[in-house]
């Protein structure tokens, strides 16, 4: 029986935009931004900074480097956040909806500190909450120092949590994710992009 169901952050909470957050780092000046900006893994520093390998400002200062100019952090923030095309409210809903249910809701997020600025500050619902006011608990890659689909990740998570992964429901739009977590027991859904999912979740929270 799942009780508790792990929500990816961007794809499923958050659509998703890659062109919207090339774009803002071409306008900074960076030229190849198409190729270290990848739709689920980043390369170069923007994988490091989501790994947790590099802090914020260390981030900032290599990317200056990159364009050949100071970069301030709230450049790189915005830049970033360009990532996010918009957060549904039907998804808030749902997420509402699910724990008044009584399931346990958990955030497992490839993510930096410079999309969680935006994230977990009073503007990211436009309801004057930040993304943990929706969770019971979060977990993401820069804090934890591990990325998905590493399936160490998951197994931290079940870990820490103390749950059995038949117990959980992993909701994903990264196939190579979903596959991972599959692979050591949990139950998943692979809804795309920005795909209306709050209806569908049923199905797959009656196995």
């Amino acid at each position: 029986m799942i009780k508790n169901i792990i929500f990816d952050l961007g794809g499923v909470i958050i659509t998703l935009s890659q062109p919207q957050a090339v774009r803002r780092f071409e306008e900074l000046g960076l030229k190849n931004a198409a190729q270290m900006l990848d739709a689920y893994t980043q390369q170069g520093i923007f994988g490091d900074l989501e790994a947790g390998r590099i802090d914020e400002e260390t981030f900032r200062r290599e990317f200056s480097k990159l364009i050949g100019r100071e970069a301030t952090i709230e450049e790189c923030r915005h830049a970033w956040q360009g990532y996010a095309l918009d957060v549904p409210p039907r998804n808030l809903d749902a997420l509402e909806r699910l724990r008044q249910q009584g399931y346990r809701l958990i955030l497992l997020s490839n993510t930096n500190p410079c999309m969680m600025a935006w994230v977990n500050s009073p503007a990211f619902d436009g309801r004057g909450h930040g993304v943990d006011h929706y969770f019971d608990a979060m977990y993401l890659s820069y804090e934890m120092k591990v990325m998905k689909p590493d399936e160490t990740f998951f197994r931290r998570v079940l870990m820490a949590e103390q749950v059995p992964p038949s117990e959980c429901l992993f909701v994903d739009d990264g196939p190579r994710n979903v596959a991972a977590a599959s692979q050591i027991g949990i139950h998943t859904f692979c809804p795309k992009n920005g795909e209306d999912w709050t209806h569908d979740i049923y199905e797959y929270l009656a196995n």
